[in-house]
């Protein structure tokens, strides 16, 4: 699947956020900070990652429904829902 090169961008910048978030957290949980602060941030690295796999899905979703290269068959509509639960 091809994706916008718009969307790569967006979607590259949250997981580089996400990535920043999941440092921080690793450290949070070295230094003994409150469990509390430590969820905290551990949902939002999961949101990041979430609205990232949503990006990419909602992006490729043209190519996901019509033939990528003229020998793979389009994806199913059974396909495209287990795609999207992936990410539930």
């Amino acid at each position: 699947m091809k994706v916008e090169e718009e969307a790569t961008s967006a979607v590259l910048n949250r997981l580089r956020r996400a990535q920043g978030q999941l440092a921080g957290v690793i450290a949070m949980i070295e230094a003994g900070r409150d469990c509390k602060d430590i969820v905290t941030q551990l949902a939002a690295v999961s949101r990041a990652l979430d609205r990232a796999g949503f990006k990419i899905v909602a992006s490729g979703m043209r190519q996901c429904l019509a033939t990528a290269d003229g020998d793979t068959p389009p994806m199913s509509e059974a396909e495209l829902e287990k795609l999207f639960l992936a990410l539930a």
